[in-house]
């Protein structure tokens, strides 16, 4: 075969394959988005309905007028910002301590970072509650936040770990070499290299923030202090038949959020990467 034509053949072939995992990733969202514009009826019937062709926008009144979507996407993205805030800040004093300095006891901080994230979440359940029941921050942002913080922590502070100790040293020594000092020289040269590393940190720590079940059922048990995934759970019930339409709506407006702060970030994300470059 002409050398020519196989790799136009392998150019189509991994098209084709690429398109076949773009609409196998893209289908559940349709379908959830869909099954959110039909009305209950519609749902439970044998015929599959590949498309809204009995619009109704019920579903999204009902979870987000009576479901009490308002203050659960309150409670979630108070609890988001102050995790990821507070984790960026901590991770990235973290990470330039170990990335840029020797000291005592280094590598034994690096380990029990490695260790921490090996213990499973679910092992401190019982000793997380009643830390935070003895501090009186049960049902409380602030409470739910300090454990978020502490889950996100590890694995952010290891991931910004790697994207500090890629940014060579050198760098900084020239700015010193120019005039700069040595906090200057890493303000204006190393954090804007940084910056994609700590947008993609962010949207890891957003991503466990936001999506985070088991702690907060057992921490936030009051109706009017639910995170979002605990919402979403209060529409299946085991005494009566699930609405599947208005669950699939709730889940689209639980979504919706998410999609704004990757469009955000995105674009954060780019520009950083191509300042990083050019500065480089």
């Amino acid at each position: 075969m002409n050398p020519r034509v196989r790799r136009r053949t392998g150019r189509v072939a991994l098209n084709a394959a690429a398109l076949v995992v773009i609409v196998c990733s893209i289908f559940p969202v349709y379908w959830m988005v869909n099954t959110s514009l039909l009305p209950a009826a519609a749902v439970r019937t044998s015929t599959p309905h590949l498309w809204p062709d009995q619009f109704t926008l019920s579903n999204y009144v009902d979870a987000f007028v009576e479901g009490g979507f308002g203050p659960a996407l309150f409670v979630s993205l108070s609890v988001t910002v102050i995790t990821v805030g507070v984790a960026l800040v901590f991770a990235f004093l973290a990470a330039v301590a170990v990335s840029r300095y020797r000291f005592r006891s280094r590598t034994s901080f690096i380990i029990a970072i490695l260790v921490i994230q090996m213990i499973p979440a679910e092992s401190l359940i019982i000793s997380t509650f009643r830390v935070l029941d003895g501090w009186q921050l049960l049902n409380t942002i602030i409470g739910l936040s300090f454990v978020y913080i502490a889950l996100v922590l590890p694995f952010t502070i290891w991931t910004l770990r790697g994207f500090v100790g890629g940014v060579p040293a050198e760098l900084e020594e020239a700015a010193m070499i120019d005039g700069c000092s040595r906090t200057g020289a890493f303000w204006r040269v190393t954090f804007p290299l940084l910056a994609p590393g700590l947008v993609a940190t962010g949207v890891f720590a957003f991503i466990q923030a936001w999506n985070e079940f088991v702690f907060a059922l057992v921490i936030m048990t009051r109706p009017e202090s639910q995170t979002l995934p605990i919402w979403l759970r209060s529409f299946v019930q085991a005494t009566k038949a699930t609405d599947w339409s208005v669950v699939m709506a709730a889940s689209t407006l639980m979504a919706i959020p998410v999609i704004i702060f990757f469009l955000f970030v995105q674009g954060r994300m780019t520009s950083g990467l191509v300042s990083g470059a050019v500065k480089g």
